[in-house]
């Protein structure tokens, strides 16, 4: 009796089991990523003229070294955009020619690559590909989610309120309509076919770059993102020491130890070498 009593309790709680696995699901970078992507979606459908704009989704072109996924292509008489989609929160900290940029929220701090260096491979690809000029091609970032960004941006680094305003800017005819039939053509014809297999490989080729430059070894500034190279301190109590500087010095005066070594230098006894 008291096993038929657990049981019926246990058919009262029965919804408990699928909305955690709900919330959890919400709470993964995949279905992150698939709800800004549709957040874009709907705002250029609903926003930009169809008869002027027409927008290709989840475009996988083939590359030398393997593939490149675009989230979407818009193209028009006055120009193709290349929108990259960052759903993040929090501040945002970046500069353009930084290799990588900072998201913060509250006191903990997280380095992504510099959406602008991603979206370039996006637009030379595409370049290539359509064998058009690279001015008439313009990269686009968008911002999802509640961020604030604490370092200026340039114009085409929007939040989600601000990217139809950069799209609707470009007012310059550069294409004609039968160029626009003859792009949008080429596109469809050389994009691989939407489907879980093509997402796999492409994820495998994006984790095979990732580890790549992990064995590179390339030390980070982990205040500005800018390289950091070995140096060795020229006076002061430390004269001789191995230390870790910035390359954005003096603009950025960060220094770490080497392999831990408990070296309190300061720009004021350090001394730069070339």
């Amino acid at each position: 009796m008291e096993l038929i009593k657990i049981f019926h309790q246990a058919l009262q709680f029965w919804f408990i089991i699928p909305l955690v696995f709900i919330i959890l699901f919400i709470k993964t970078r995949f279905f992150k990523g698939c709800f800004g992507e549709f957040i874009v979606n709907d705002a250029i459908t609903a926003s930009l003229d169809k008869n002027e704009y027409h927008l290709l989704k989840n475009v996988t072109l083939p590359t030398e070294d393997g593939t490149t996924q675009i989230d979407h292509i818009i193209v028009s008489e006055f120009g193709i955009f290349v929108v990259e989609t960052k759903n993040m929160k929090g501040w945002i900290f970046g500069g353009q020619q930084q290799k990588t940029w900072t998201q913060q929220i509250y006191k903990q701090k997280y380095k992504f690559q510099n959406p602008l260096h991603q979206n370039y491979k996006h637009t030379k690809t595409l370049e290539n590909a359509l064998n058009i000029d690279g001015a008439k091609i313009f990269s686009v970032i968008v911002f999802l989610g509640k961020n604030m960004f604490k370092t200026p941006m340039p114009e085409n680094v929007t939040d989600s309120a601000g990217y139809i305003n950069y799209i609707r800017s470009k007012k310059r005819t550069l294409f004609s309509r039968p160029e626009l039939n003859e792009i949008i053509a080429k596109i469809e014809s050389g994009k691989l076919q939407s489907s879980l297999k093509t997402n796999r490989e492409h994820v495998r080729h994006v984790k095979s770059i990732i580890s790549e430059k992990k064995n590179n070894n390339d030390k980070i500034c982990p205040k500005c993102g800018h390289k950091m190279i070995l140096r060795t301190a020229k006076k002061g109590k430390y004269k001789g020491q191995n230390f870790w500087g910035c390359t954005n010095f003096p603009k950025c005066r960060t220094i770490e130890a080497v392999l831990n070594e408990n070296l309190a230098l300061g720009p004021e006894n350090t001394e730069r070498g070339n």
